[in-house]
């Protein structure tokens, strides 16, 4: 597992990056991004699919968490 920083971009989507291998893409989608549960999988612009453990609501952005790469080892 890694530490990433999830923020919003100034057209209102959402931005990964993974300081470790200095890797920052855009969000194309997210698994839960509802008002009572936020994370899971989240795919990147560059075909890449992370896991964040959800959490109960939507964090203040920019946050700090911890993910999984789902799609290779990491």
């Amino acid at each position: 597992m890694a530490n990433i920083m999830i923020r919003k971009t100034a057209s209102g989507g959402l931005s990964f990056y993974l300081p470790k291998r200095d890797l920052e893409d855009d969000i194309v989608s997210i698994e839960f991004d509802q008002p009572d549960k936020w994370g899971g999988a989240l795919k990147l612009l560059n075909g890449g699919e992370y896991y964040v453990e959800p959490l109960e609501a939507p964090p203040k952005l920019p946050i700090t968490v911890r993910a999984k790469r789902v799609d290779a080892p990491e």
